[in-house]
């Protein structure tokens, strides 16, 4: 262990196998916390991984928690003075998207603020949000990027059957009423698409998606249409630093570039002339608004995004590392 090293306080992260979650929980080790993980199955083999990290063995529990059972979390949290909640649902829905992704989005996070509150050392709560929290809307001005101010229309979502974004929209303003009537410290992070190694044994649908893009699959990647792209350390870290800075407050958009698939297929295709990437997408939607994003409030903390070319050069290699590419 670097003998430099400030310990520091200790926090929970709730759904400590995800993508985000592990490289959250890799970050929080370096930076010296103590790290209670929330996991299904705390004696899963898949979770090997997790001790391999730096300072896991030192600072890193895993404890069990379910998103849908209430209480669940109280032994996780009890006695921690940051809670991160990234655990959510991702994948589409096979049948019912009510059972499978809006309640545990919705109900999970509720859960989860329950514990919190009965945590008498809390200090403050990061709740991972997502962009798709504030895109989803077919009212805005395209000339004006979007930022925090934006909500998705529930209406759209669910005329769309746009499960994730209407998971994710419910789920945070869920978060900011019981936050506000509890007294609960809540900051919110809306990041991008999330590109970069992965830490999981197994890949997360984003992650796959990514490597179908890499692999030639164009269906894979033909329905994200116009996209905002962020690098998985920069979402950590993001985390990290609105937890730690008191003067940050609300919510907090992650994005580092915007981009067409058709675009970003050219720039990757000339990148890794090596890899079969598509050429050409069919249009998930004719005539879809253009829109950008406004970052300035995460930037006017001090923090810089790194390029699309770095996230990618990272994912790539990492995908090539597993035997994947």
């Amino acid at each position: 262990m670097d003998q430099n090293l400030e310990i520091r306080g200790k926090v929970c992260v709730t759904g400590a196998s995800g993508y985000l979650a592990s490289w959250l929980i890799k970050r929080l080790l370096l930076s010296g916390y103590h790290v209670i993980g929330t996991v299904r199955n705390p004696e899963n083999e898949k979770l090997a991984f997790l001790w391999q990290l730096e300072g896991a063995k030192e600072r890193l529990k895993l404890m069990k928690a379910d998103l849908m059972e209430e209480g669940s979390f109280d032994d996780a949290i009890v006695g921690c003075e940051g809670v991160f909640h990234t655990a959510s649902p991702v994948v589409g829905p096979n049948s019912d998207p009510k059972v499978e992704i809006l309640d545990p989005a919705i109900k999970g996070t509720l859960n989860v603020l329950r514990s919190c509150k009965k945590s008498p050392c809390l200090e403050r709560v990061v709740l991972t949000s997502s962009s798709a929290a504030i895109r989803a809307r077919d009212d805005f001005d395209s000339q004006i990027p979007l930022d925090e101010s934006s909500w998705s229309s529930i209406e759209l979502c669910e005329s769309l059957k746009i499960w994730y974004a209407l998971s994710k929209t419910l789920a945070e303003k869920a978060a900011w009423v019981f936050a506000n009537e509890n007294k609960i410290d809540l900051v919110t992070i809306l990041p991008t698409f999330i590109i970069g190694p992965s830490l999981p044994v197994d890949l997360c649908s984003t992650a796959c998606d990514v490597l179908g893009l890499l692999k030639g699959d164009s269906e894979k990647f033909s329905w994200h249409g116009r996209m905002g792209y962020v690098h998985i350390d920069d979402v950590a870290l993001i985390h990290i630093l609105v937890y730690e800075d008191r003067s940050a407050n609300g919510r907090y958009l992650c994005c580092s570039t915007v981009l067409e698939n058709y675009e970003l297929a050219s720039l990757l295709s000339k990148r890794y002339p090596s890899l079969p990437i598509p050429k050409r997408f069919m249009p998930l939607l004719k005539d879809r608004a253009y829109y950008n994003y406004n970052t300035s409030k995460v930037e006017s903390l001090g923090f810089n995004f790194r390029s699309i070319e770095e996230m990618f050069d990272d994912c790539v290699a990492s995908l090539k590392e597993q035997g994947r590419l």
